[in-house]
């Protein structure tokens, strides 16, 4: 049964992670005199979100798994949005 708990806690934290950087994104504002502070918030986001999923990813059931990978997925357009700028 632990295990399972284990399971469970690593797919909350990683789900919350997204959730967390995906409200970070939603907040930057590009024109604001703090954007490269939001933009260092960000990346620490990324970097806390990765880390959980990757965590996630190693215990993860079967029914997790495509969940994990839409995060990570998510992620990385994030990621690659916000190198656009």
């Amino acid at each position: 049964m632990a295990h399972h708990k284990n399971k469970q806690q690593a797919f909350q934290a990683a789900q919350k992670g997204a959730k967390q950087l995906h409200d970070a994104y939603n907040n930057l504002e590009r024109d604001s005199a703090s954007y490269g502070q939001q933009l260092k918030h960000l990346k620490q986001e990324v970097n806390e979100t990765y880390q959980q999923i990757e965590n996630a990813m190693e215990v993860a059931s079967e029914t997790q798994r495509p969940q994990l990978e839409k995060f990570r997925r998510d992620l990385q357009q994030i990621v690659n949005e916000v190198n656009e700028f």
